[in-house]
């Protein structure tokens, strides 16, 4: 992922937003450890602590854990108060610096890993957590964060239109493999709730609905991927269902607004994160997509499969309701579908 203009205007917007002061209050002088640091979320988080150094002079030091540090922007790993670690986050950590924060983003986010690799899938976020939450416990951080999913929540009880996050939850069968997704967030959530209780550990938990932005990939398999994929190279968008499915979808820098507030303002454990403005079926999204390039004269076609692909969730429909972090954090997403994906496209364009 490079930094480029888009990505540049997302990060002010987003310091803008949240309140410099407040935010300058909370991390001067601080250190981050980030996991998946050189994924979109990951990334993102890493721009904003350093466009703060760079604005307001906060001082705060970055841990940057990578697997692969080619992936990592020099943006981020040639800047001075970043140290580049390189790990995965299944093996425990050995860190000598001291640390305030630490945000657990590092896990596989794509269909295709999940059915592929789903062992591996799992254990980033089962024992990803447990040894972060534990490097956590060892340096008395102040605070700690887990990316979770909103795939916990399974799938909905007949006529269930939202989910909170003080229930009721759906269904998730765990003999899919597939679903060791779903099935290790959940693991690694409780992980958290204990930690607080037992060690008194200031953790916290952010359930994200759909993200897309500038750093999503869009060869990962998910349905937004697949279409800008198909807009970008000028190919017909081809739907493998009838694009009944609903879902939400977030603006990665609303994403990554909403992630520092329940770090560094929030006062429960857990809290959803999506734009329930967004809702749109994934037909509607295709032509959403489709209608921001009038001059290509792309097609929506539909082609489905008679076998349900191994790929997809287990779940097709359920919206997560972000009443809790709006009234209590006052967060307030700052853009459109349309616009968050006209945004995407010119930064992949630029990139």
């Amino acid at each position: 992922m490079k930094y480029t203009k888009i990505v540049d205007e997302d990060i002010e917007n987003i310091i803008i937003d949240y309140n410099p002061k407040k935010l300058d209050e909370k991390i001067r002088n601080k250190t981050f450890l980030i996991t998946g640091a050189s994924g979109m979320i990951g990334s993102y988080l890493c721009y904003t602590l350093l466009k703060m150094n760079q604005l307001f002079d906060t001082n705060t030091k970055i841990i940057a854990v990578v697997r692969n540090p080619k992936k990592l922007d020099k943006y981020i790993s040639e800047n001075e108060n970043t140290k580049v670690v390189i790990q995965d986050v299944v093996k425990p950590f050995n860190v000598n610096e001291n640390i305030d924060y630490i945000i657990h983003a590092a896990s596989p986010a794509s269909p295709k890993i999940m059915s592929m690799h789903p062992v591996e899938t799992n254990l980033a976020n089962t024992l990803g957590t447990a040894n972060t939450l534990q490097l956590a416990k060892e340096k008395n951080a102040s605070g700690y964060l887990f990316i979770s999913s909103r795939e916990i929540y399974g799938e909905p009880s007949e006529g269930q239109e939202l989910f909170h996050e003080n229930g009721p939850l759906g269904q998730v069968n765990p003999l899919i493999p597939r679903n060791g997704y779903a099935e290790g967030k959940k693991a690694a959530e409780n992980l958290c709730a204990a930690y607080k209780d037992e060690y008194d550990l200031n953790t916290k938990i952010v359930r994200l609905a759909h993200t897309y932005g500038p750093g999503m990939s869009i060869y990962d398999g998910r349905v937004q991927a697949d279409f800008l994929k198909n807009i970008i190279n000028n190919q017909d968008i081809v739907l493998k269902s009838d694009g009944s499915s609903v879902r939400t979808y977030t603006y990665i820098s609303d994403a990554i607004e909403a992630i520092l507030l329940v770090l560094l303002n929030s006062n429960d454990l857990v809290y959803n994160i999506s734009d329930e403005k967004s809702e749109t079926s994934i037909k509607q999204l295709a032509e959403v997509l489709i209608n921001l390039e009038p001059s290509k004269n792309l097609k929506l076609v539909f082609d489905i499969p008679k076998e349900e692909q191994k790929g997809c969730a287990s779940f097709k429909k359920g919206i997560l309701s972000s009443e809790k972090i709006r009234k209590e954090l006052n967060w307030k997403p700052r853009y459109s579908i349309s616009e968050g994906f006209k945004r995407t496209i010119e930064h992949i364009e630029e990139e």
